[in-house]
């Protein structure tokens, strides 16, 4: 008889390669020499239009959220189910094993009434909001996606190596283009407009990190009784 083939977990696409990053290194880190840090920061200020805060030295660039944007900051596996509830142009961002999915300014303050709403209120949820005044680690420009050729280096950069666990792009944002079309929002509710929908995706991350939580919960449970029989 047949068996049955057991559902596979959901990958992460890998995320476009920062600039500078040496081959063979792991993820791209926008902590870097004077000359390149300066290049990032005009990036985000002046072809993005996102604000900044200065980082000391050794210490990455951060953009200010609740401004052009807020951010759910999610479990990379959860995240992964909720790609498919964002437009082409939303900009996602990995760090270590968490994903950064970009909203809607004022989304963050709207959470916990629409995890109320959905009832997923009463329970601990692995999920977090950056609204006003928050800060994320800015991720390091990636690589144009046409040509894969990297701008030459500047004379006070250097080569530097990038850091493990700094912040990456899953998905860019574009130079030129206003983020705020591309963001999920909670006008969007019921498919108005040309927005993604905050609410389609709250529910569906909500959703996915309850598995992640009975799943933990069910391999605690498994060793606990695997100690007691030992």
């Amino acid at each position: 008889m047949a068996g049955t083939v057991p559902p596979t977990a959901p990958t992460v696409p890998h995320p476009r390669r920062p600039l500078g990053s040496g081959s063979g290194a792991g993820p791209g880190a926008a902590v870097a020499p004077d000359g390149r840090a300066a290049r990032l920061r005009h990036w985000y200020e002046n072809d993005l239009g996102w604000a900044t805060v200065p980082a000391p030295p050794g210490e990455p660039l951060r953009l200010v959220t609740g401004v052009r944007f807020d951010v759910l900051d999610v479990p990379a596996e959860a995240g992964a189910k909720a790609l498919r509830h964002l437009g082409p142009g939303s900009p996602v961002a990995l760090q270590g094993g968490r994903m950064r999915l970009l909203v809607a300014a004022g989304g963050a303050e709207e959470l916990p009434g629409l995890l109320e709403w959905l009832e997923w209120g009463a329970l601990a949820l692995d999920l977090r909001a950056l609204g006003d005044r928050g800060r994320m680690d800015a991720p390091a420009r990636p690589e144009p996606a046409s040509t894969g050729v990297r701008p030459p280096p500047g004379p006070a950069e250097g080569r530097a190596e990038p850091v493990q666990g700094a912040a990456v792009w899953l998905r860019p944002p574009e130079s030129g283009c206003e983020v705020e079309a591309s963001l999920p929002t909670l006008s969007a509710m019921g498919g108005v407009g040309g927005a993604p929908d905050l609410v389609r995706l709250l529910d569906t991350v909500a959703t996915e990190c309850h598995r992640i939580r009975l799943r933990r919960a069910g391999r605690g449970s498994e060793n606990s009784q695997l100690l007691a029989s030992s």
